[in-house]
């Protein structure tokens, strides 16, 4: 994978630019699979238009596998974004080695090593798709190097146990400098949910809306079809 893949995907997408969750369980609604095969799905994202893939390694809530992740990386040639707890060095290490094109961190969870960890992923090659969920935590994230700055529109501590919503979206990206790709993540369930966003930002992350579809496919191409 080329070396910050995913924020010039979303760059260059010339529709809507939707990183498509490829999500196998969710604390709230339990398992989101239901027997179908993972790369179908994957299959089905790419042919509706994602500009990536992401995946949650964290095994206990979302029943995540690391090496899942290795496998998703050489099936696809979308830009594929690590989603997990991610606290070390090391994470970030392993993350590249698997051959993803970016890594989420939280601004909140890494607190005083955010900017570390972000320039360690930078050498690595990959993207860094730092997370807030306040105005304090996106100060923070502004004083990085990073390359996307996401607005997780529910609270990570909550486990989606909440009814997070794109007003907050609404009222961070005005903060957030041209200069990073802004995504807005999660709560997004709806093509009204979806304008909201993206009038502010450069791209989102939607997962649950998808893997709950009947038709992933047919939903993700609405999605990215859409006029914003």
């Amino acid at each position: 994978m080329m070396a910050f893949g995913l924020s010039r995907a979303i760059r260059n997408s010339k529709k809507n630019a939707i990183i498509a969750e490829l999500k196998v369980h969710s604390p709230k609604y339990g398992d989101l699979l239901r027997g179908r095969d993972p790369f179908g799905i994957l299959r089905a994202y790419e042919r509706a238009g994602a500009v990536g893939v992401s995946y949650i390694t964290e095994p206990r809530y979302f029943r995540g596998s690391f090496e899942f992740l290795r496998k998703l990386c050489r099936e696809t040639e979308l830009p594929v974004l690590r989603k997990d707890f991610i606290t070390t060095g090391e994470d970030v290490e392993r993350t590249a080695e698997a051959g993803a094109a970016a890594v989420l961190l939280i601004a909140r969870l890494l607190g005083e090593d955010l900017a570390e960890l972000v320039d360690l992923a930078k050498e690595h090659g990959l993207d860094t798709l730092v997370e807030v969920h306040s105005e304090g935590e996106l100060m923070r994230a502004l004083e990085t190097s990073t390359t996307m700055i996401g607005i997780n529109n529910r609270d990570i501590r909550k486990l989606e146990l909440d009814n997070g919503n794109v007003s907050l979206t609404e009222r961070l990206a005005p903060l957030i400098p041209r200069k990073y790709v802004r995504v807005s993540e999660s709560g997004i369930s709806t093509l009204d949910d979806l304008r909201r966003a993206l009038r502010l930002t450069d791209a989102a992350l939607i997962g649950t809306a998808l893997m709950r579809a009947e038709d992933p496919e047919e939903l993700l191409r609405k999605f990215v079809e859409v006029e914003v």
